[in-house]
Formats: C-alpha cells, structure tokens, sequence
C-alpha cells in the first residue's frame, strides 16, 4: 500500500515539473519567411520567450542575430544553446536569418541578393505580424558576429528608423584590408576594378549617415582576432565624431567561444536600451 502511494506521489511531482517546465520554456520556431525582393523563402530560427506566447502574451523587444561567414540560420543556437533561458529571463524574442555569404547587403552586382531589404523591412514586418512584439525602433536592436557584426552595424547605420541599438562582436567593420576573403568579391566585384563599390560597401564609411544619439552602440572584438584593428579604427573614428558607444577588447580569438561570452554583455547593454 505504502509502495503505491510513493509511486503516485512520485507520479504527481515528475508530472507538475514536467508542467513548470512547460509553462516557463521559450520557444524555438524554425519559419521560412517570405522575400519579395528575393523571390525565395529565407529561413529564420526565432527564440520566443514565454511572456510573448499564448492569450495573455505581453509585447516583447527583439534582438537580431545574425551569422558570420560560412554560418546559416541555427549559427547562434549552436553558439549559444542558452538563448532559450535567457530569452524567458530578459523577457526578449531573439530572431535568427540565414543570410548566406552576402555580408547582408542588397549586391550592386546580383538582383536577387537583397538581404539588406530583407532583414530591415520584410523580415521586421513579418517579426511584427507573427509575434508579440513592441514594434518600433525603441524595442529592436540587431548584432552579429564576425561577417554579421557588419552586417548588423550595416543594417543599423541605414536604417536608424528601424532599429535603436545595434552591435559588432569581433566584426569586420572594414572589409577592404581582406579584398580576396570570404566571398565579398561575389557580391561587389574584385576590388581592384570596383574601390568605389568597396567603399561604398563598408562599415566606417557609414558613419556620417548618424549623429550622436541617434542609435546605442556596442563593439567588441578579442585582442588576438585578425579583425581587432579595423575595429579600433572604427571606435576611433566613433570618437572623433562624438558618437557615444561602448568599446570593449578582451582576451580572445576569432571563434565560438569568444562569442558564447561576448554574447552576454551584449544582451545585458541592449536590455539596458530597452528598459531606459
């Protein structure tokens, strides 16, 4: 008799920790959204906090994740398998495109690579329509990492409508020192016949499109990546315009574990823009 009673005790509390578990876990939905200007579908992993799902859901800020060279939709899953837990803790959506090796720009050279449109308007307004969101600038920020912390930076600086807080983490804000890396030249043509594409193309000659105030900045990169100097520039030019933002370099290389705990400071500066 006793042995039965502990077993429907047993029962009961592995069933309501089952169901705490239930009701507090975010939510990974894989979509495939779609681009007009692509004519295709793009695939996006959104990491949906519990306060933003069911009837009583509450609007919540979004932060878009975007991936480096070589990476795809699931890049910042596998980075950082935690974005569930803190997207209930922070109470943020994180939304995660594919943006494939197009350094997320809309390519002088190709009409159907749009990825900049994609990712400030078709993507924002598909993000507004499915989800609990605050939708306007004060609830978006956008990042990334390596070729996705340009493409974030990129994104911001020309769209400051769209969003109000953007990042870099270990971004190649300057592509130019790298003509011959990682595809750019598929996108703008070989450097040496197209300078005025490149530097058209590239983070720092971006700057004049902002003054101080107009979005809240972070950048990092580690102190052994082969970026860190064209990211120094890039806070030096910050400073000399009177662009206030946060600069940081800590020990570190080019690499997911680097971004597994740069991550986090990114996230807490953009949860201090969303609560201000």
């Amino acid at each position: 008799m006793m042995r039965n009673v502990r077993k429907r005790t047993c029962l009961f509390a592995i069933l309501l920790l089952m169901l705490t578990v239930s009701v507090q876990a975010a939510r990974v939905d894989t979509v495939w959204v779609d681009s007009p200007s692509m004519k295709k579908k793009v695939e996006v992993i959104y990491v949906v906090p519990d306060k933003a799902m069911g009837q009583n859901s509450q609007a919540c800020p979004v932060v878009y994740l975007l991936h480096g060279y070589g990476g795809n939709a699931g890049t910042w899953i596998d980075i950082k398998p935690e974005l569930g837990k803190i997207a209930d803790e922070k109470g943020m959506i994180f939304a995660c495109p594919d943006g494939k090796n197009s350094w997320h720009w809309d390519s002088p050279k190709h009409e159907d690579v749009r990825y900049e449109t994609f990712i400030s308007s078709e993507l924002v307004n598909y993000t507004d329509s499915h989800y609990a969101t605050r939708a306007d600038r004060k609830g978006r920020a956008i990042t990334g990492l390596s070729m996705g912390g340009h493409g974030a930076l990129w994104n911001a600086l020309r769209h400051k409508d769209v969003f109000g807080a953007a990042g870099s983490t270990s971004g190649g804000v300057d592509i130019r020192p790298f003509p011959k890396n990682w595809e750019m030249s598929v996108q703008l043509g070989e450097y040496e016949s197209n300078k005025a594409l490149w530097d058209a193309h590239t983070v720092v000659n971006q700057l004049d499109s902002i003054t101080n105030g107009d979005l809240a900045l972070i950048i990092d990169c580690g102190e052994k990546d082969f970026f860190l100097e064209v990211n120094k520039d890039l806070h030096k030019r910050l400073l000399e315009r009177g662009i206030d933002h946060d600069f940081i370099t800590r020990p570190g290389i080019h690499d997911g574990r680097y971004w597994n705990n740069s991550i986090d400071y990114q996230i807490l500066f953009f949860e201090k823009y969303f609560n201000r």
